[in-house]
């Protein structure tokens, strides 16, 4: 798709990833689970081997569990978490803090248990369901310190907010208003900013973790003409390492590179020609984005992993049927990219990506599996 070829007509008669069509808002297939308080959980029977290093972990978005998933083999065992788990981050600790339709729950990743679930303050969240739509965490972030985690909570219809909880007490220690659904929850290097990617409201907020206090910058290289319509809008993002701005892929076209600090962007070229969600960045600044497929099949081309270096050359590795997020392997060496997606045509798996030969491989894992990380 060229540049040209994004306009309000196209965005108006195509399906979109907006609130008035269907981006998979059927319910979830799992039984919604209930909202337990922020207590101990015991998990019967005996305790399972401690899990491997290098296990991959991703969030069931078609049911209410995360699976733990050996690289080579395939699933190695699901623990129930809520219903539709969305993102999932891992701290140094092994606590995994996922973001479902109930509230936070925390897994210990070595025992495989989830040990709690910790209630959202937003309110008018509707029922426990499944579906892009459905009210409840989206994306979600550590602080470097490890002690709050920060998740974007979407409110159906409305504005969402970002929740702060703190890894100690298990409470929500304060909230702050963002954007509407809030796909991607960042924080810089140093801890002194959050950054909440508002899909439907073409922008990221900036968030102070300390007084809450919030700042909005647009985040619309193609414009905002198609409202709630239009495909261009911002998913996911990635901080670079090198000085802290912000990088938002848009259509394998267009990467946004956005100062947090004085709110201006500069717009560099990419090559995937395709709708783009899922964003990674490796240490030394490598970024991954995940292409999901055309918006025009007939001038668009189809699902992708872009590994773009820093100085901005790029390999396009075509993958085969949708996919969602991404995340690498410990040396670098390999992406692993969830075929969840949050529109209709998911599949049950991961794609493994040797990001050197380019090689791929499809591993059966999980339930239309977003969300991932690497243990």
């Amino acid at each position: 798709m060229s540049a040209a070829a994004v306009t309000l007509t196209v965005a108006a008669l195509l399906a979109s990833c907006s609130q008035g069509e269907s981006e998979a808002d059927t319910p979830a297939a799992a039984t919604p689970s209930s909202a337990p308080s922020a207590t101990a959980e015991e998990n019967p029977g005996a305790s399972p081997a401690k899990t491997p290093e290098g296990t991959l972990l991703v969030a069931d978005f078609g049911a209410d569990t995360v699976t733990f998933v050996d690289p080579g083999k395939g699933a190695i065992d699901s623990v129930r978490v809520g219903t539709a788990p969305y993102g999932l981050v891992v701290g140094e600790d092994g606590r995994a803090w996922v973001a479902t339709t109930e509230g936070v729950a925390v897994v210990d990743t070595a025992q495989r248990e989830r040990l709690a679930v910790i209630p959202y303050e937003t309110g008018n969240l509707g029922p426990a369901t499944g579906g892009e739509y459905r009210g409840g965490g989206m994306g979600i972030a550590l602080a470097p310190d490890g002690r709050q985690v920060y998740v974007g909570v979407n409110v159906p219809g409305g504005n969402g907010t970002l929740e702060a909880i703190d890894t100690r007490t298990l409470k929500v220690t304060d909230t702050a208003d963002v954007g509407r659904r809030p796909f991607d929850v960042d924080v810089s290097r140093d801890g002194s900013q959050v950054y909440a990617t508002d899909h439907d409201s073409f922008d990221v907020t900036v968030v102070d973790p300390k007084s809450m206090d919030t700042r909005r910058i647009e985040v619309a290289p193609y414009g905002t003409e198609g409202g709630l319509g239009s495909w261009l809008k911002p998913h996911y993002a990635a901080v670079r390492p090198s000085d802290g701005k912000l990088l938002f892929p848009f259509e394998g076209e267009r990467l946004v590179v956005v100062d947090p600090d004085t709110g201006e962007s500069t717009v560099e070229r990419m090559t995937a020609n395709t709708h783009q969600h899922g964003a990674q960045i490796t240490a030394d600044g490598t970024l991954l984005a995940v292409g999901t497929g055309p918006i025009d099949p007939s001038s668009d081309e189809g699902p992708s992993l872009t590994v773009r270096s820093p100085d901005g050359k790029e390999k396009v590795i075509e993958l085969e049927g949708p996919h969602e997020d991404v995340a690498v392997s410990a040396d670098g060496g390999t992406a692993y990219v969830t075929g969840g997606f949050t529109r209709d045509g998911y599949w049950n798996g991961i794609t493994v990506v040797d990001l050197d030969s380019g090689d791929t491989r499809r591993l059966p894992a999980g339930e239309r599996p977003l969300g991932i990380a690497v243990l």
